[in-house]
């Protein structure tokens, strides 16, 4: 059964081509706005890292990396599932100050995702991280930052549209921000997914805070890494999609663990298995900077600034007979 939904009477508003077009330059502004306001400087980054390092993205604990056999080195590789460690320790390595920080294309296979209308196995991100001072460890920091993530993603909208004058506007500027606490008080009988949902319809730009730890109920608002954000200072951007009709989560971003937060955290989780891994020790010996950082979802920003309906519309992957019938039954053209 298929989990993709078409609404009555959806047509592109670009062309195929203008489609491709407009990805390329929607890319290049969005990397010039991004690494403007955050100070960052373009690295490469590796498609595959070895296991026995740390650094591969945990994701909730349960999703299987692709991994495969080197013969030269007689190890195993595995596709990242983010570079959410690795870019932690490149600022460290590449010798970057406080106030200074990196981004770069983040290209991953998550075998285990359930395809719908936005999420595909195939992952695209700008992933960026910064170095921080210990007093910029604080919410009100974490806000600033969103904030200004927000504002590039609106220029470069408004920059889109004066290229393309068809498509809508797709964001409201002013962010709404509001804890999983609070979504859960607001909406106790609801899922995660559906509070999220009803909240960003009413306020259309979200940052959805705390995410990680238990709630009141027990229960947490979303599964999150215990080694890379600090539960109490991260959060997820959630933009709504008018064509759809749902809430998109653009990007999960947040100041990261300092060696007490990863201790606390990891014995939490139940993974304290993890302290004898090279980044875990390099980080509970005070050897790496103190960093905040995030993935913004490449096709997904596309999918929104282009009034896309399905994420196979601006990025090419595979999808199950039942997504191709909808999508060709709808005249939807996946690329």
């Amino acid at each position: 059964m298929s989990n993709c939904f078409i609404p009555a009477g959806y047509k592109s508003i670009l062309t195929t081509y203008q489609t491709q077009s407009a990805i390329g330059r929607l890319k290049r502004v969005f990397e010039d706005n991004l690494s403007m306001t955050l100070n960052l400087h373009r690295v490469s980054a590796p498609l595959f890292v070895e296991p026995q390092t740390g650094l591969n993205d945990n994701l909730s604990g349960v999703e299987r990396p692709v991994e495969f056999d080197v013969p030269e080195t007689g190890r195993t590789a595995q596709i990242v599932h983010s570079l959410a460690k690795w870019k932690r320790l490149a600022l460290h390595k590449y010798g970057f100050v406080t106030g200074a920080g990196l981004y770069t294309d983040m290209n991953a296979i998550r075998r285990d995702e359930i395809m719908d209308n936005t999420h595909s196995i195939y992952v695209d991100q700008w992933d960026w991280e910064v170095v921080i001072t210990r007093e910029q460890r604080n919410e009100e920091f974490l806000k600033q930052t969103v904030k200004r993530i927000v504002e590039a993603i609106y220029t470069t909208s408004e920059r889109l549209r004066w290229d393309y004058p068809n498509l809508p506007a797709a964001i409201k500027r002013e962010v709404t921000f509001v804890t999983a606490q609070e979504l859960e008080d607001l909406y106790p009988h609801l899922t995660p997914e559906e509070r999220e949902t009803e909240f960003t319809k009413e306020h259309k730009t979200v940052f959805v805070m705390k995410i990680g730890g238990k709630l009141k109920s027990g229960r947490r608002h979303g599964s999150r890494a215990p080694d890379y954000d600090d539960w109490n200072l991260n959060g997820d951007i959630l933009l709504w999609h008018d064509i759809s009709g749902c809430a998109v989560e653009i990007t999960s971003m947040g100041i990261r663990v300092d060696a007490a937060v990863l201790d606390a955290q990891l014995k939490e989780a139940g993974c304290d298995y993890r302290r004898e891994l090279s980044f875990h020790k390099a980080l509970l010996a005070g050897e790496l900077p103190l960093t905040m950082g995030g993935g913004i979802g490449q096709s997904r920003l596309c999918m929104l600034l282009m009034a896309k309906v399905h994420i196979g519309e601006v990025q090419v992957s595979v999808w199950d007979e039942g997504t191709l019938g909808v999508c060709a039954a709808a005249g939807v053209k996946l690329l």
